[in-house]
């Protein structure tokens, strides 16, 4: 390239819009791998970001206020609920976990894609104020390995792995409801397929339309 030529890339942003972001949910029954799908996605990718909820449950080692969980009283999280400020929000084990309606559209305005970690319950309240959304659902590669990985996390008695089984076939027999399906067998072709996911509704003909609005109208002049 020669001296004093613009760099492709610098002439290209010129010819984009701020897009506003993309609306996914991941659902998938505990022991699925979810978490760590989701967050090694965000790690490999600076414009996705996952929504931090709110949940009366009790942190677990490692886990970070405000980072993993906002975590709340019963009262402080029934006080948000009165107020209006969930999207969703359900019950799950005795624990309560809700989604901030502001915190999705500050983050969805500047045009960041935004991962909603939800059950099928929450996916269903999302849907009639998020038509747009994209629902994707893990799945286990089968039983045994889900009820392998709840014992191989240490977390909970064997009374509690067996609810957790039986919450599960229940989970998964939503997977109709959802527009993608992938099996968490290989982690890394998991995290492939759902980095595919991301990318082809970033390419989306309605999405490029509106980032590269000026390229296109410019293509189109009559010259």
């Amino acid at each position: 390239m020669a001296d004093g030529q613009a760099a492709p890339k610098i002439l290209r942003s010129r010819t984009m819009k701020q897009q506003r972001g993309n609306l996914f949910i991941l659902s998938a029954p505990s022991g699925a791998g979810k978490s760590s799908l989701i967050s090694t996605l965000i790690e490999r990718n600076d414009d996705i970001q996952v929504s931090v909820s709110h949940t009366t449950r009790n942190s677990r080692p490692g886990e970070e206020n405000a980072v993993h969980y906002h975590f709340v009283s019963v009262d402080e999280f029934k006080t948000h609920i009165n107020e209006g400020h969930f999207i969703e929000w359900a019950e799950v084990f005795g624990n309560f976990y809700g989604t901030s309606k502001v915190v999705i559209e500050n983050l969805l305005n500047k045009g960041i894609d935004v991962f909603l970690d939800i059950d099928w319950q929450g996916a269903q309240q999302i849907r009639q104020l998020f038509p747009e959304v994209i629902t994707v659902f893990i799945a286990p590669p089968s039983r045994t390995a889900l009820r392998q990985r709840l014992i191989g996390r240490g977390q909970d008695k064997p009374e509690i792995i067996e609810r957790r089984m039986i919450e599960a076939k229940s989970q998964i027999s939503h997977y109709p409801e959802f527009d993608f399906i992938i099996i968490n067998d290989d982690f890394e072709q998991c995290l492939s397929e759902l980095t595919l996911i991301t990318m082809a509704q970033r390419l989306k003909a309605a999405n490029q339309a509106i980032k590269f609005d000026h390229l296109l109208k410019e293509l189109l002049a009559n010259d």
